[in-house]
């Protein structure tokens, strides 16, 4: 795509804090000091001045309501000047896989040479909204021009009126959860509870390899609390190094309690974390000094109806950016797969196979993925972006791909090159 107007697109370097279950290491930190805190880390790793950047673009699929442009927040960062645009957007699970595809495309078009895009979630730290009608008797409360009349409405207030509504992962069209929504997909294309449990297994055994041998350690800047006297966080905590398939089995369904097969086990984890990504024009790498790990070579988005399998969207988003790519599935030399539930990966591979494509497992999520890594919905891509350069890098592999299913029904692919 950027080749066209022959301005291609660098990924220099990534970082991302570790991700950890919500409620847990990462639960007092707010989502916009986690996305600050690896975008700082990402200046000091590449030796970047912030007066190089021409913008900042974050994902975030579930703002907070003080803090609703978190990237204009990175982008106030002190490192900065102040003149830095910046901007937060919203593609699900995608999000940060989309703000890594607009930093390409300014880039491309000649508006920006130097990006940094990202995303972050804390879902330790969600809104909690009131009910509509409490909201609705406060906002006339403050419209009350005398003490008895604000106390006269404040009395028509109901003990049910004071129940906290928390955002639902559910969608607004069908009223289906993302889970309930992968057990279907699960029954539709036959994928048993074996499968899914051995593919969940096999994510936490490579993610713990890969934090051994460093590969994903890497990537992490370690955390540090703001309390003295707290650990330091350096790697993901979700990672299963004990559990086996004979723990799995135990496991109860949690979306299809009598006939069901997706659990906690073989489902990706409510999480909290930030991932940043720079991205530069060629010549703005060169000037810099940078050696780029990979380039985009092409992204494709696509959609299907979520009534019908949500996250399935994937099947038909992969084949666009492999002919935008000009290349084949067989070009492949590593591919990143999203893990929201292993239902749906199985689901996913079963639909590039239906094509007449030959899927070869070992060069899918070689470090693990979602299930075991965890999953910020709005930092997930960058993480996957990152994960994806290093290992071309360390392969010198000529071609990546990545896959990120998203609520909506959507799905985003990416194909990465190295030359």
């Amino acid at each position: 795509m950027s080749e066209r107007n022959g301005r291609r697109v660098a990924i220099i370097a990534g970082c991302r804090t570790p991700f950890c279950k919500s409620g847990t290491a990462l639960k007092d930190a707010r989502a916009v000091d986690l996305a600050r805190y690896v975008a700082r880390e990402l200046l000091e790793r590449t030796n970047l001045e912030g007066t190089e950047v021409d913008e900042v673009v974050f994902g975030q699929v579930v703002p907070s309501a003080l803090v609703p442009n978190v990237a204009r927040e990175v982008s106030l960062l002190p490192q900065f000047p102040k003149e830095i645009p910046a901007y937060s957007l919203n593609r699900a699970c995608a999000s940060a896989g989309q703000a890594v595809s607009n930093a390409h495309d300014q880039i491309a078009l000649g508006h920006a040479n130097v990006v940094i895009a990202g995303g972050v979630e804390s879902l330790s730290d969600i809104p909690i909204l009131a009910s509509r009608r409490l909201a609705d008797l406060l906002v006339e409360a403050s419209r009350a021009k005398t003490l008895p009349a604000r106390l006269k409405t404040f009395s028509r207030i109901r003990p049910r009126d004071l129940v906290p509504i928390s955002p639902a992962i559910a969608e607004p069209s069908t009223g289906e959860t993302m889970g309930q929504s992968a057990e279907k997909m699960a029954k539709q294309n036959g994928i048993a509870r074996a499968a899914q449990d051995e593919w969940a297994l096999r994510s936490h055994q490579r993610a713990a390899q890969g934090t051994d041998d460093g590969r994903l350690t890497a990537e992490i800047v370690p955390w540090l609390p703001a309390r003295t006297g707290e650990p330091v966080v350096s790697q993901d905590n979700g990672i299963r190094r004990d559990t086996s398939l004979e723990q799995m089995a135990k496991l109860k369904p949690v979306f299809d309690r009598r006939y069901g097969s997706v659990t906690a086990a073989n489902s990706s984890p409510l999480t909290d974390g930030a991932a940043a990504v720079l991205l530069t024009s060629d010549a703005a790498a060169r000037a810099l000094g940078y050696t780029p790990l990979a380039y985009i070579r092409s992204y494709a988005v696509a959609a299907v109806d979520p009534g019908w399998q949500l996250l399935q969207a994937p099947i038909f988003a992969v084949p666009k950016a492999l002919e935008r790519a000009g290349i084949e599935w067989r070009d492949l030399g590593l591919v990143e797969v999203h893990e929201a539930f292993a239902a749906q990966v199985l689901s996913n591979l079963q639909g590039w196979r239906a094509l007449g494509w030959e899927i070869d497992p070992e060069i899918i999520n070689v470090m693990g993925g979602s299930i075991a890594i965890g999953h910020p919905f709005g930092a997930t891509g960058a993480r996957i972006v990152t994960t994806l350069a290093n290992e071309m890098a360390r392969r010198d592999v000529q071609f990546g791909l990545l896959s990120i299913c998203a609520q909506g029904g959507m799905g985003f692919a990416m194909v990465l090159e190295r030359r």
